[in-house]
């Protein structure tokens, strides 16, 4: 690796602690990060005494920064680059303290610098210089690593969570670091919780991860509790924050509507409805857990086809959690349901408006080809769309917002024929490629079709044909098998193992003659 490439190395992985230590540290929720500037020396000290104070004591640190400093052309503006950062731990125990830190990174000498300090209720700051640490990126012929060094190492102090143990920023994060740097991968996808504050979002999702803990020891569904409750914890704790930021954006104290398209075990519908958000759940089966949630939870058993009977011209918020073969519909249905609809949707399974999405580009993953798709259909149906990336226990966690419009109430017609001719020429890609229309088939091209049978329009049904999943679920392993299968099969297993003798065995290259057991005890088959 050159010394360039390494440099840039080294950054890309420092950014990862910097703006994400959650990855690594298991404790914090994120950060917050301040823009940075350039300085020169003179002004990194002025930064350093806004920051910190100017009764505090700079002198070791001062030397502590300047320790590899050896070229005095380098003293100018371009070397020093300074930014603060809040953490905001998962579990905060200390009320109004704010746990903060200067990053001071010296870009000649590839160094990193770590300064934290404390500002209570009263703004009131305290430095914890014998926290202070700096991560160096060490360069020699042919070979590179990176360094821990310590101002006080024989005072640190550590609560492992805003301020790890030493130990464990040697032997957990710098090969972590060093991890990250060799692979130096961009992600396909935006950081998480990038579109809200990540402190309120930590700070609800505790209370409700509290509130709705005891559902995992009653859940009477075959899914995993522990993943789905505190995943759908998350995810309506993402949209109650949302959802509070755009009330304070808008000047409103009402709660936002919703209805959830293939809300499944109704759980996410639960949860926002018992903290005052009015909407509904509709899935096209009921779940047993259905009725654990009480008469304030609105959930109804019917399926959803794309068409005109499933507007909602009065709703805010339509959400799409895994919703699987409406997935691609849920912007159109929005923009279609009113001018003032919002939608959020967490794509899961790959789905096109007339089947299975089917991949068309090989240099990206398949996942975010079709995140990439979805965006697609949103922007058409006028939304404008934002990407964030969820903290949930899925490998499926982004996703996608469409808010305001990008164009006027006025041009509702205009923009609505735009809808309809790519809806139309995304089942032109069905047809030419001669793909089976294997969950619904658009109909949406034209008044008729060839054959003469009426087909969608704007004004009609948007699809003929379409067929929304079995209200049946079928079955995909085992454990859901026929009884009496079951039991045919065993007792065709063990008539074959009891009728084996040493003969049958001979030539098996077996060691050991088969024993086939006491004959008075064959009748228990």
């Amino acid at each position: 690796m050159t010394e360039k490439r390494s440099a840039e190395s080294m950054w890309s992985a420092a950014d990862v602690w910097i703006k994400k230590p959650h990855v690594v540290n298991k404790r914090l929720c994120g950060v917050t990060v301040t823009d940075y500037r350039d300085v020169d020396t003179a002004g990194l000290m002025q930064v350093l005494s806004g920051l910190l104070g100017t009764n505090i004591e700079m002198t070791d640190i001062c030397v502590f920064l300047h320790a590899d400093v050896v070229d005095e052309e380098h003293e100018t503006a371009g070397r020093w680059c300074v930014g603060v950062r809040t953490i905001i731990p998962k579990v905060n125990k200390t009320g109004d303290c704010l746990f903060k830190e200067v990053i001071v990174k010296d870009i000649v000498g590839n160094t990193v610098t770590f300064i934290p300090f404390e500002v209570n209720g009263a703004e009131q700051v305290t430095l914890k210089s014998s926290n202070v640490y700096k991560i160096q990126l060490q360069l020699k012929p042919d070979e590179w690593k990176l360094c821990l060094h310590v101002l006080r190492p024989d005072q640190w102090y550590n609560d492992g969570v805003a301020y790890p143990k030493l130990s464990w920023l040697h032997s957990e994060l710098l090969p972590k670091l060093s991890r990250w740097a060799l692979e130096s991968k961009a992600s396909e996808f935006k950081s998480t919780l990038s579109l809200i504050p990540v402190e309120k979002y930590s700070i609800l999702y505790q209370q409700l991860k509290e509130k709705y803990k005891a559902l995992v020891k009653v859940w009477p569904e075959v899914t995993d509790p522990e993943k789905f409750v505190f995943e759908d914890v998350a995810i309506a704790t993402y949209l109650l924050v949302l959802w509070g930021e755009e009330r304070a954006e808008n000047g409103t104290t009402t709660k936002q509507s919703f209805v959830d398209l293939g809300c499944g075990n109704g759980l996410l519908v639960h949860i926002l409805n018992n903290e005052g958000h009015p909407g509904k759940g509709t899935d096209i089966r009921k779940r047993k857990i259905w009725d654990m949630y009480g008469p304030g939870t609105h959930l109804e058993e019917n399926a959803i086809t794309p068409s005109n009977g499933f507007l909602f011209p009065t709703t805010d918020w339509l959400i799409g959690n895994h919703s699987d073969e409406l997935t691609p519909w849920i912007p159109v249905i929005a923009a279609r349901s009113s001018y003032s609809c919002r939608y959020f949707v967490l794509p899961c399974c790959f789905f096109d408006f007339c089947g299975k999405y089917q991949r068309r580009q090989c240099k990206k993953s398949q996942y975010k080809e079709y995140i990439d798709f979805i965006t697609d259909v949103s922007t058409v149906c006028g939304f404008h769309t934002e990407e964030d990336c969820l903290r949930i226990p899925s490998t499926k966690r982004v996703c996608i917002i469409g808010k305001g419009r990008t164009y006027s109430e006025a041009e509702e017609a205009m923009v609505e024929e735009r809808r309809y001719d790519y809806i139309r020429g995304r089942e032109a890609l069905f047809t030419s490629s001669g793909v089976s229309k294997n969950v619904s088939q658009c109909g949406h091209d034209g008044p008729h079709s060839d054959n003469g049978q009426d087909v969608s329009t704007p004004a009609n049904d948007w699809v003929n044909g379409f067929q929304p999943r079995e209200k049946t679920e079928a079955v995909r392993n085992c454990s859901s098998l026929p009884r009496d299968f079951v039991d045919a099969v065993v007792l065709r297993v063990a008539e074959a193992l009891l009728s084996l003798t040493e003969k049958n065995l001979e030539g098996s290259g077996c060691g050991d003659a088969w024993n086939t057991g006491d004959t008075r005890w064959r009748w228990l088959v």
